[in-house]
């Protein structure tokens, strides 16, 4: 139980900071919990943590998701927003959901070759937590020329479909991604901030769907940790939210990456 909570509110914090809450949920599981099965598992379970988060983004961004709800049954053609912000999420949902089901395969398949001890998962995430810090300040100061949702175009959709899909490994982060991807298009900041988790709604509930409802079994403690990751994330998105569009976390993601390296090398 207590394992639960604290993975609950890791996820609950860690998700609207663009620092991966997939990466620190491995490597409390692997380094502080020596949970040593399936990364594969891991991803899952962490996926699963994300039903919390999401619900406390829907209610976060119900005006949002209402107006393109009553679009859907208007059908109004003439607005570009809603109709940019639509398509932007069927297509971006499509394209991450099947590139991270691919990626998520390759893992499975590369561990019945040669499973992957506890410190090579958290060299792993490591690196990949210095690759999320390195691509947010490449995207630092970009989006200046303040796009909105109107100007989403299809190369907006496919690049942010793939960024996403590259976020299911565990350290890159998926919030990021996203929003640099947006930002290194032309769009500010807390535009990127907004389209990026409203995108995150339909993948974490499609990708719950295909991932663990044939195998679903939602224990106690699952139920725990997803409250606890409800419960702090509805506390903290507004203000964590505000602080990362604000405040650079490409240099706190690169120095997580040093330390999560170091612990791997220094036992």
């Amino acid at each position: 139980m207590f394992e639960s909570i604290i993975l609950g509110i890791t996820q609950g914090v860690f998700e609207w900071l663009p620092i991966s809450s997939e990466g620190a949920i491995t490597f409390l599981e692997v380094r502080f919990f020596q949970q040593l099965g399936d990364l594969s598992n891991i991803i899952q379970f962490a996926l699963l943590l994300h039903l919390g988060t999401a619900l406390a983004a829907i209610i976060y961004l119900r005006k949002d998701i209402v107006r393109l709800g009553k679009s859907i049954f208007a059908h109004d053609p003439n607005n570009p927003h809603t109709k940019g912000e639509l398509r932007f999420l069927a297509v971006a949902t499509l394209i991450s959901g099947t590139l991270g089901l691919a990626l998520l395969e390759s893992i499975i398949y590369f561990e019945q070759l040669l499973p992957i001890a506890s410190q090579g998962i958290t060299v792993v995430v490591g690196v990949l937590l210095l690759a999320t810090g390195l691509i947010q300040l490449k995207a630092l100061g970009r989006g200046k020329e303040k796009k909105d949702s109107a100007a989403l175009t299809w190369k907006d959709d496919v690049l942010v479909g793939i960024a996403q899909g590259l976020a299911v490994l565990p350290g890159l982060s998926r919030s990021a991604l996203t929003v640099s991807t947006l930002m290194l298009r032309g769009y500010d900041d807390k535009e990127a901030f907004r389209l990026s988790f409203l995108l995150s709604i339909p993948i974490v509930l499609v990708g719950n769907i295909f991932l663990n409802v044939k195998d679903f079994v939602l224990t106690q403690n699952a139920l725990i940790a997803i409250f606890f990751s409800f419960i702090f994330g509805l506390l903290t998105i507004h203000a964590l939210l505000k602080l990362a569009e604000r405040f650079p976390f490409g240099p706190i993601a690169i120095f997580f990456g040093v330390l999560v390296l170091l612990s791997a090398f220094l036992g």
